[in-house]
């Protein structure tokens, strides 16, 4: 059983039932956990009007609960497209590093993000003292395409030699790093997403950098070496460079249309 179900508050509303999608409720004279195959979504928990249940995994952590209005959106439609339209991809930094409480802001968005089969199992990596340590293991994996790709060679030639170089090829003046890792590629996406709209609206920037993905599809086992704690089952499904922008961009670009079929 993984339901704590207070049975002095439950009034029997069915709701419960209503929103669990495992059928793992039943509401007679009061809500019963049938020990079905509960993979503790919270739905029961957060529909609840008495607040009479609670899930056993997450007791101790009452802070995390926080009531609000349903009916209440705290963002209107208009302002979060706004959002949309004035994000781009920023390569170009102030000398400034991003501190960790900013950081620990950042990660509460993706705390929050959906995860297939509510795994709850992505986690997060931020470089910056090891982050050309790193770099010098992504192009050790992905240099054995740098003859169909020039820029992992441009890469490769200023770790070789950046005196000339003014920009690192493939971070710009980026100069931390933030690496998702999941067992599933969308939840993993989605949390960085979320994370990266969260950058934006405390005035950060930054840009995915595929290349630096190429190093988990190459050689995942070589990859990992590097990052012990992690389960070797999570993959490195985003790479996101961030930063305090050096510039300021004043209107949107066009994009290509969307392509939408209804059947």
């Amino acid at each position: 059983m993984k339901l704590v179900i207070d049975k002095e508050l439950c009034t029997a509303c069915k709701q419960c039932a209503s929103v669990c999608i495992r059928d793992n409720i039943i509401v007679e004279d009061f809500a019963v956990e049938t020990g079905g195959n509960c993979f503790e979504c919270g739905h029961c928990m957060a529909i609840c009007k008495q607040n009479a249940i609670t899930l056993k995994s997450f007791e101790g952590m009452e802070d995390r609960i926080q009531d609000y209005n349903p009916r209440e959106i705290p963002v209107d439609y208009d302002d979060l497209l706004q959002l949309l339209k004035q994000r781009r991809s920023i390569r170009w930094f102030k000398n400034k590093m991003i501190d960790k409480g900013t950081f620990d802001k950042l990660f509460e968005g993706a705390y929050y993000s959906p995860s297939a089969q509510n795994q709850q199992d992505v986690e997060f990596v931020v470089l910056d003292e090891k982050l050309d340590e790193f770099m010098e293991l992504v192009y050790d994996i992905i240099k054995v395409q740098e003859d169909e790709f020039f820029r992992i060679k441009e890469f490769g030639d200023y770790l070789k030699d950046n005196s000339t170089k003014e920009f690192h090829p493939l971070l710009w003046q980026g100069k931390q790093l933030i690496l998702t890792f999941s067992t599933d590629k969308t939840s993993a996406v989605i949390a960085n997403v979320r994370l990266e709209l969260l950058a934006y609206s405390l005035g950060l920037g930054g840009f995915y950098s595929l290349f630096i993905l190429k190093a988990d599809e190459i050689d995942h086992d070589k990859l990992m070496e590097f990052f012990p704690d992690i389960d070797k089952n999570k993959h490195m499904y985003s790479a996101f460079i961030i930063g305090y922008p050096k510039v300021r961009f004043r209107r949107t670009i066009p994009h290509k249309d969307i392509k939408v079929t209804y059947f």
